[in-house]
């Protein structure tokens, strides 16, 4: 027995003196203690958590080198390899985590919409429950501060930059043709339905450097990456009809939605000031396929449509009016897939093609165009850490246009030119603490056809001055080469450029978001021609300039007033150029001073029903006088449209919806054109440029099929 006690008390001795003993305190960037980290040997069970004193202390029969693991919430893992004998009287230094919710945020001139965003100044669902949008995704983005109100135009127009300098793409991929087609006076629409979007961010300056050839603004839309369940959407409206379906399996999923639109019945009920011989016709397709490998997600994107309609316009300097017919055709598609590479590499590649063909006749003028265009791109990010992120890749850009034109002189005319662009680009995300971050970038951009490289830099700072506060600057370089209507006639010209500068102060909390910004753009190398419109016989150079400043607000509560959701955005912008045949400096007739929307949504239990409204301000725009002296020397009176809208859930999956665009019937000018001639007093007589219709009424029907028996399309409307 005694000999038995005395082995048992040998191997106790022996596994005591065997293990060793593993100690040391845990503290923050400020030397505070932290009561509550787990401190252990990674692969073992061996660990402890720290006092209230941050103190930790355990031991272990590991021997030789082991990784010490120290972690807790809100703060980055600390990870320690060595020798079991060197981990005594240790003192862990932890460092806050970036990625949580309350870290600092780049954000400076960029509103973004989509689950993934820590800050959402819209949602998916505001895109489409708009009052004044009509599902349109430029129309719900045009309630937002910076933009321009040019209501017989619908594109968008940013911070004193023209429709063509804002740029969209789909999954990081270049839309070339983003908008229906129209003629004059006559709004038009984003060609893609947000029927398979998800997330949308929109920057109105300041944007990161792998977009390029934007002069103002990039809008950036990501279609679903994986639908919930299978299911059926079908749509009767009072303007056509839509149908949409998608299939879910284990690893795949396919969408696809079709739909119709026609005109000539909403005529016959309310005539428009167009004289109608064939009314706006379309019918028009998309559809996604993804597929989810064990690292990556593929999509393929498409979307086809078909556009004809063909009326008499007023027109002063001729009796007749200007006949016009328009037949067009468009086809995108769209290839992407992004994958994990291993722990710390992604990698991102893009490709697509875009096939446009316009044919259109104008009185005794027949023109035919026909684009085509390449956009393709290969991006990296290595992630070092939570701390520092790198961002890289190239792109190409090829576009072929080319015109037909021909009139009542014998033979044809053929314009057009070759434009392709190679570019680099290389970002870092790069946060000091949950306080302050920086995003310096460069981009690389080589023309062929101007043969010019430019060096555009672009720098991000955000500054976290409280939890629900911060500061942000930006600063950026952007080039863009001039359109089509320029490149047709002339390449002997140099990239548009312009220079960001931009001040953000950001409030988030309980449900309400502040926004306020100050910015500054100048512009150089804009194109000049010396007659009325740009022509073949014009005189072009790149001689022209200009600048837009001002001041952007936006408040949104979704807090304060049970049930009820709204959103103001007030800008102020002062802006000249000299450009196109401006004699001198001045406010292009594009840009207003003033711009106010006010938007509000209330959700009714009782009637089951969405009611909504969206009102809009902006101050007049300039436009010239012949009869008194001076160039854009005179304004319209302000805009002003007060829109309603109604969605009443029937059943669960079945919809009824209802708008009315400017409700109370103003009668908004969108300008006035002159005779060329003066007449026998020798004043130039004028007549006024209205909508084709002081109002616009909507109704429809919206029924979905599906397994759950619960969804809807009220995030569509």
């Amino acid at each position: 027995m005694k000999s038995f006690l005395l082995s048992f008390c040998l191997i106790i001795s022996n596994l005591l003196f065997s293990q060793s003993q593993i100690s040391g305190k845990v503290v923050d960037e400020k030397g505070v203690s932290i009561t509550g980290a787990n401190v252990y040997l990674q692969g073992t069970y061996d660990g402890s958590t720290t006092n209230e004193n941050g103190e930790f202390s355990f031991r272990t029969n590991e021997i030789g080198t082991q990784t010490l693991i120290v972690s807790y919430v809100s703060y980055e893992t600390y990870t320690m390899v060595s020798q079991i004998t060197l981990m005594k009287d240790l003192t862990v230094k932890l460092r806050e985590d970036v990625n949580t919710l309350d870290a600092v945020v780049l954000s400076a001139g960029t509103f973004q919409a989509g689950d993934n965003s820590k800050v959402n100044v819209l949602k998916p669902l505001d895109v489409v429950t708009t009052a004044s949008a009509l599902g349109d995704f430029v129309g719900a983005l045009q309630t937002l501060p910076g933009t321009t109100t040019v209501a017989e135009d619908g594109r968008l127009f940013v911070r004193g930059g023209e429709a063509e300098e804002t740029q969209i793409f789909i999954d990081g991929i270049r839309v070339f043709t983003p908008y229906t087609p129209t003629t004059n006076n006559s709004p038009t629409r984003g060609r893609y339905s947000p029927f398979l979007f998800d997330g949308i961010t929109f920057s109105t300056g300041g944007y990161s450097a792998e977009y390029g050839q934007a002069l103002s603004s990039v809008l950036l839309l990501n279609t679903i990456n994986e639908p919930d369940q299978d299911k059926t959407d079908i749509g009767i409206m009072s303007l056509g009809a839509s149908l949409g379906n998608t299939q879910k399996w284990s690893n795949s999923s396919l969408s696809a939605n079709a739909s119709y639109i026609n005109l000539a019945p909403y005529n016959e009920i309310f005539p428009s000031r167009n004289n109608w011989i064939k009314p706006y016709e379309t019918f028009s397709g998309e559809a996604v396929y993804r597929n989810k490998f064990n690292s990556g997600l593929l999509k393929l994107y498409t979307a086809f449509d078909a556009t004809n309609f063909e009326l008499t316009q007023e027109d002063i300097n001729l009796p007749e009016g200007v006949h016009f017919k328009l037949n067009n055709n468009n086809l995108y598609f769209n290839g992407s897939y992004q994958g994990d590479l291993n722990n710390t590499w992604d990698v991102f590649a893009g490709l697509s093609y875009t096939l446009g063909n316009n044919d259109l006749k104008i009185t005794d003028m027949l023109i035919n165009d026909r684009e085509t265009a390449v956009h393709a791109k290969l991006k990296f990010k290595k992630r070092f850490n939570n701390r520092l992120k790198l961002n890289f890749g190239t792109e190409y850009l090829a576009l072929h246009f080319e015109e037909k034109f021909s009139d009542l002189n014998p033979g044809t005319e053929i314009y057009g030119y070759n434009d392709n662009i190679t570019a680099a680009f290389v970002e870092a995300d790069i946060f000091l603490s949950k306080e302050i971050a920086f995003k310096p970038g460069l981009r690389l951009e080589y023309s062929e056809l101007f043969k010019t490289v430019d060096l555009a830099p672009r720098l991000s700072i955000a500054y976290k001055t409280s939890k629900t506060s911060q500061l942000s600057l930006a600063y950026g370089n952007f080039y863009q080469n001039p359109n089509s209507n320029i490149l047709k006639f002339t390449q002997d010209l140099r990239p548009q450029n312009t220079l960001h500068y931009i001040l953000n102060y950001q409030y988030n909390a309980d449900r309400k978001i502040f926004r306020t910004e100050v910015y500054y753009k100048e512009y150089k190398h804009l194109v000049k021609y010396d007659t009325e419109f740009a022509q073949f016989d014009s005189n072009f150079n790149s001689n022209g300039f200009g600048f837009a400043k001002g001041i952007d607000f936006f408040w949104r509560d979704s807090n304060s007033i049970k049930n009820i959701d709204y959103w103001i955005s007030y800008s102020i912008l002062d802006t000249k150029r000299d450009y196109n045949n401006y004699p001198y400096e001045a406010q292009p007739n594009f840009a207003n001073t003033h711009n106010i929307s006010l938007v509000g949504k209330y959700w009714i239990n009782d009637w089951r029903s969405q009611l909504g409204f969206s009102y809009t301000f902006a101050s007049g725009r300039t436009y010239t006088n012949p009869n008194t002296t001076g160039f854009l020397n005179e304004k319209t009176k302000p805009y002003n449209s007060l829109s309603v809208n109604w969605a009443y859930l029937i059943s669960p999956q079945k919809i009824l919806y209802a708008s009315v665009n400017n409700v109370l019937g103003f009668k908004n000018i969108n300008g006035y054109q002159y005779a060329n001639s003066p007449n026998a007093d020798g004043f130039f007589d004028r007549r006024t440029l209205q909508p084709a219709a002081d109002q616009f009424f909507f109704v429809g029907f919206f029924w979905t099929i599906s397994e759950d028996k619960k969804s809807n399309q009220l995030d569509k409307l």
